[in-house]
This record gives structure tokens, C-alpha cells and sequence, in this order.
């Protein structure tokens, strides 16, 4: 029942992001200009509602280019970008047995950084910082996966501790590219993407990340089961059948790759990947067969909300780490007074 509220309420939300912003489109023309852009399917779907007394309301070419071209590739890269932190935060806080975990503790959100920054200061457009940015978040993870190897101490602490040095690591290097970026043009770009934003999704990146979210969201909804033998502890998870070390790495390098899609297309997202997963097991229960699917939902629902109110607030555009981080910072707090999580 939960589930199905889930998504109505994020059928709702869609629509309410399609239609509110600085230019306010009416959901009856939202609803219209929908229609309209899917032809022949549309007119049948018109043709249906009509018989419930439901008719299609006149819109201005405006509204169409508004709705088509600016919202829906902003809502659709709001929900995948919400479905991707939530599930891997779900997934590395099951696997790493630690409530305090987020999608970005292998050194993945500050490594995109990184490639992002780089890409500003070579003067690529948005899809050269892409491509960057995916790149350099992908090689964080590989060089945190890389040193309990070197040192021979393949266990889940060292791999904790990897990725926090090489998180810092990264992070000297961004303040570096900072320093030596152009304060006039290039710093205040870095600093914003640094901050997050759905401003400039379009299409084209809404594609470019469509596969690779889909497959390892489906992976490790089918693995959700694994998972909660993995957080019993490996003693336990051995006995069950559980092939630790294959079943752990695809797991992280599944959620690896959901941080890194989303973190190339809108910059770092606080909190996200922290708090829904709490959230999702308040609702639903610890069971990751249940709380992995739903805290997808919730959170595409709270990033729906939030860059709705991101660009709808203000003249100018919020960018999104500061609203997640004035709205996850109490929601935390007030977990730790209902002690719900154990830490």
C-alpha cells in the first residue's frame, strides 16, 4: 500500500515540477501539452479522457517550449539523479553495515569534482565536463579499491579508510584547481557545480545517463535480498552462500556508477544518499528487499520538491546542496533525539 502511494504522490509531484517555476504553466496545459507531444497516442488518450468530461486546455507555443524543452528533461533528470543517490546510499549503508554512510564514501563525489574543475579550466563545454567528470569519479573509486589490495588487507574498514583518504586527497585537488582557476569566469562555476544543480539537464544527458542507471538500479534491487545477508556480517553471509568478495564488489561498483551518473550531469547533492534511506526504513521497515526500491521513490520525490522550490523561491536559481543541507540537517537531528538509528 505504501508503494502505491509512493507513487502517486510522485506522479504528483512531477506535475507540480512540470508546472510551477518562474514562468507558471497551468496543470490542465501541462497535462494538454503532453498529450499533444505524443501524436497518435495522444489523440487516443484525449479521445478517452473526453468520454470522462476531461478536455484538452489551449496552450501558446511558449507554454509547449516551456513544458517540452526546459521542465520534463529537468523532471526526468530529477528523478533519475534522486533514484540513484537513495538506492546506492541504501546499498553502502547495507553492505558496510553503517548507518553513517553515503554515496560518496569511496571518493566518488569529490573525484567528479575534480574532473568537472579540470574541464572548466580546459574550457570544455558541458559535455567535455561530463565526460570528465564521470571519468575522474570512476578512477576515485578504482584507486580506493586499489589500496587495501596494495597493502594486503582486504577488509571493509580498510576500505572505508581508503576511501576517506583518497576523498581528501581529491579534495586538496579541487582546492587547488580553485586557486588557480580564473576568479572572473571559471571559480564561480566550479564553486556552483560544486554545489549542485538540475538547471542545465537536457535531453542529451538525461540519455547519456538513462542505461547505466537502469541497469545497476535493477542489479541491485534483484541483489536487495544479498544485501541483507552481506549486513548480518560475513561470518553469517559466508554460511549462507554468500560469495563475499564478487557479490560485495558488484554491489559497490553498481552503486559506484549510480553516484557517478548522477554526480557528472548536476554536480554533488547533499544529503540525499544520507537521510532517505533512513527515512525509507522508517516507513517500510530495515529489509532492504523494501526499503532499497521505496527510498527511490521518497527521494525523487524530495529532489522533485526541492529544485521546484530551488528556482521558484527566488529570483535567481538555489543552488540544491543548500536546500538539501538546511532540510537534512534537522531531519537528522531529530533521528538521533528518536533514536532510530544505531550507530
Amino acid at each position: 500500500m505504501k508503494f502505491i502511494i509512493g507513487f502517486i504522490l510522485l506522479l504528483i509531484a512531477i506535475f507540480m515540477a512540470t508546472s510551477f517555476g518562474r514562468y507558471y504553466v497551468p496543470p490542465g496545459k501541462v497535462f494538454s501539452v503532453i498529450l499533444s507531444s505524443l501524436g497518435i497516442v495522444g489523440k487516443l488518450l484525449s479521445k478517452f479522457f473526453s468520454i470522462f468530461g476531461i478536455r484538452n486546455s489551449s496552450y501558446t507555443p511558449v507554454d509547449y517550449n516551456v513544458i517540452i524543452n526546459i521542465r520534463i528533461p529537468r523532471v526526468i533528470g530529477a528523478v533519475l539523479v534522486g533514484i540513484s543517490l537513495a538506492i546506492s546510499g541504501t546499498a553502502y549503508q547495507g553492505i558496510f553495515r553503517n548507518v553513517l554512510v553515503s554515496p560518496d564514501l569511496l571518493g566518488v563525489s569529490n573525484g567528479a569534482c575534480v574532473g568537472a574543475a579540470l574541464g572548466i579550466l580546459l574550457g570544455f563545454h558541458n559535455v567535455g565536463v561530463q565526460v570528465l567528470a564521470f571519468a575522474f569519479g570512476i578512477i576515485a573509486v578504482i584507486l580506493t579499491l586499489l589500496i587495501p589490495k596494495i597493502i594486503r588487507k582486504d577488509n571493509t574498514i580498510i576500505l572505508v579508510l581508503s576511501g576517506i583518504v583518497i576523498s581528501g586527497f581529491m579534495a586538496s585537488v579541487i582546492g587547488l584547481l580553485k586557486y588557480v582557476a580564473d576568479p572572473e569566469t571559471q571559480l564561480a562555476d566550479i564553486v556552483y557545480w560544486q554545489l549542485g544543480s538540475i538547471a542545465k539537464v537536457d535531453y542529451s544527458k538525461v540519455l547519456s545517463i538513462f542505461p547505466s542507471i537502469l541497469v545497476c538500479s535493477v542489479v541491485l534491487v534483484l541483489m536487495s535480498w544479498r544485501i541483507n545477508l552481506i549486513s548480518l556480517g560475513d561470518n553469517e553471509a559466508k554460511t549462507m552462500g554468500v560469495n563475499l568478495k564478487i557479490e560485495r564488489n558488484v554491489i559497490i561498483v553498481c552503486s559506484t556508477l549510480l553516484t557517478a551518473s548522477s554526480v557528472c550531469i548536476c554536480g554533488t547533492i547533499g544529503w540525499i544518499g544520507l537521510i532517505i534511506p533512513h527515512l525509507s526504513r522508517l516507513l517500510v521497515g530495515n529489509s532492504n528487499t523494501r526499503s532499497l526500491p521505496f527510498s527511490g521513490v521518497i527521494s525523487a520525490i524530495f529532489l522533485l520538491i526541492v529544485d521546484t522550490l530551488a528556482r521558484t523561491v527566488s529570483s535567481g536559481e538555489i543552488p540544491l546542496s543548500i536546500l538539501t543541507g538546511f532540510i537534512g540537517t534537522p531531519f537528522f537531528i531529530w533521528l538521533l533525539v528518536r533514536r532510530e538509528m544505531i550507530i
